[in-house]
């Protein structure tokens, strides 16, 4: 054990250290996260659609009359159906805070990026009365776009970067307020990412392709959407993430900015077909991790957290427990991992990482067969309480909330014995202790007065 806790502090930690701090993986997760709230908002709105309760469509149907459920699907639309836009101006505006230093504007990144972005998407023409005008299709807006919006915004504050740190800029004199300034300096790199956007764009219309939003989708989207929406594919993803909070760093939060777009796209078809009332496409998406695997946070430690307040023996361990329950309801694990601790923990360790490649297989099962319903593209907030998340992310179904009862349960099986072993060790480790210090005692006598 003392090996493996080696090995993990030597080789894993250094390398996931710096994989979690690399600038580009970072801007995509908390660039994508600015379309977070929207998304939010348009599911309730989705959830209000397709409430599964008698008489509730007629009831909305006598208030707003019988188109009422086109009319709540407006707010929906303008939500999930321009996600990469914000996702866009999101990852640019991060990706060029990491730049600031280097004189790289945020604001003035994000604007350019989402203009090279409206660029690299093509225009369809449709008619309005004699005349005949542009619009953008809303499908690469939104999902459809993601990944050009994510390598747009990258490849726009990069051009932004080495043309500001080359001094390619016009400066203005010190006295212009600082707000103008930088739209002068942001001129020529600006001009240039349009320029390039505009060439590449020139370049694959002349290919079979068509467009830029098809070239990615065939050679980039495809396969890492195959990846990220197989069980296999998002095995490896959960064990990447359990593996990764073993060593201290959060593995949600790194994985996250590699697979968000890949489960962003997913949740949004899903909520697409939901709002249609078709099949939904996906089970692997956003929610299927945070609302059915992440009961309680990574690991699912909630499980933990309720045989520690059941079966704990050392007054310590039973007190961490209860301090730990509010936070495991919404769904935060850290006074768990760092207060038992979990992280490094060579006993521990094992149930952690297990737990939830058990919950992966058991959930996928139950959706893949129909058992549980699907996540329906509902996104609920990450720290909503267990089992009403499930009922609210699958569209209402009592079965999302059965299955995080069953998987609270497997998580519980696991976790015992472990913990069971643990305690044990830590009893040996208190009783040893109080041995040496009665030895000590023993050996330099009564202390006279």
């Amino acid at each position: 054990m003392s090996r493996f806790n080696d090995f993990l502090e030597m080789k894993v930690m250094p390398v996931a250290g710096k994989v979690a701090a690399q600038r580009h993986l970072v801007a995509l997760r908390d660039g994508i996260i600015l379309t977070m709230p929207l998304i939010i908002v348009g599911s309730l709105f989705l959830i209000l659609g397709n409430l599964p309760i008698p008489g509730y469509a007629d009831f909305m149907a006598g208030i707003f009359g019988e188109s009422w459920s086109t009319k709540l699907q407006y707010p929906v639309n303008v939500t999930f159906d321009v996600m990469a836009i914000f996702a866009c101006f999101g990852i640019a505006y991060r990706l060029a805070q990491a730049y600031e230093s280097d004189g790289v504007d945020p604001l003035s990144s994000g604007a350019i990026a989402l203009s090279a972005f409206l660029l690299a998407t093509p225009y369809s023409p449709f008619q309005v009365g004699e005349a005949t005008a542009n619009f953008v299709p809303v499908s690469l807006l939104g999902s459809g776009g993601l990944f050009v919006g994510m390598l747009v915004a990258m490849f726009a504050t990069e051009v932004y970067r080495i043309i500001v740190k080359r001094n390619i800029v016009i400066r203005m004199p010190d006295g212009v307020p600082p707000a103008v300034a930088r739209s002068f300096v942001a001129l020529i790199p600006g001009f240039a990412v349009i320029i390039l956007v505009w060439l590449i764009r020139l370049l694959v219309e002349a290919t079979s392709f068509g467009d830029i939003h098809n070239l990615i989708a065939t050679v980039i989207g495809s396969p890492l959407t195959l990846v990220g929406s197989s069980f296999i594919g998002s095995f490896v993803a959960e064990l990447m993430i359990v593996l990764l909070w073993v060593c201290g760093l959060h593995g949600a939060n790194i994985v996250g900015g590699i697979m968000s777009p890949i489960w962003l796209k997913a949740t949004a078809e899903n909520a697409t077909a939901f709002a249609a009332g078709t099949d939904l496409p996906h089970i692997f998406t956003a929610q299927f991790f945070e609302v059915f695997i992440h009961v309680g946070g990574s690991g699912s430690t909630i499980g933990l957290v309720l045989i520690m307040i059941w079966r704990a023996k050392l007054k310590q361990n039973k007190q961490l427990g209860k301090l730990a329950t509010g936070p495991a309801i919404f769904n935060i694990n850290e006074p768990i991992v760092f207060g038992l601790p979990i992280v490094l923990n060579p006993i521990m360790i094992i149930p952690f990482i297990t737990v939830p490649l058990v919950m992966v297989i058991t959930t996928y099962i139950g959706m893949s067969t129909g058992l549980v319903a699907k996540p329906a593209g509902i996104v609920v907030p990450w720290t909503m309480p267990p089992f009403i998340s499930g009922y609210l992310a699958t569209g209402g179904k009592i079965s999302g909330a059965v299955i995080q009862l069953i998987n609270l349960a497997l998580a519980m099986l696991i976790y015992y014995p472990f913990f069971r072993a643990l305690e044990k060790n830590q009893l040996k480790e208190e009783e040893a202790r109080q041995r040496e210090v009665a030895a000590s005692e023993d050996s330099t006598g009564p202390v006279s007065r």
